[in-house]
C-alpha cells in the first residue's frame, strides 16, 4: 500500500494552521481581559489618588473628612456651646 504522502503533508499543514489560529484568537482573548482588568486598576488608583488629595487638603485648611460622605465638612463657626 501506497501512502500518499502530498495528501497526508497537506493535511498536517492545514491542521498546524488552523491550531495556530485557534492558539492566536485565545492569545487575543486573553490579552484583551488583561487590559481591561489593568484599566480598571488605572482607575481606581485615580480615583483613590484624587480622595486621597481631597482628605489632605481637607485636613490643612481645618477641615473634617466625613468618610460615609467622601467629601470634606468644615467647622462650625460659632465655636463651641
Amino acid at each position: 500500500m501506497n501512502i500518499p504522502w502530498g495528501k497526508f503533508l497537506g493535511g498536517l499543514l492545514v491542521c498546524a494552521a488552523l491550531s495556530w489560529a485557534v492558539l492566536e484568537i485565545r492569545e487575543n482573548g486573553a490579552q484583551a481581559v488583561r487590559n481591561s482588568i489593568e484599566r480598571q486598576n488605572n482607575e481606581a488608583a485615580d480615583s483613590a489618588d484624587a480622595k486621597r488629595l481631597d482628605y489632605d487638603a481637607c485636613s490643612v485648611s481645618g477641615g473634617l473628612w466625613n468618610f460615609g460622605a467622601g467629601k470634606c465638612q468644615r467647622p462650625a463657626r460659632g465655636g463651641p456651646h
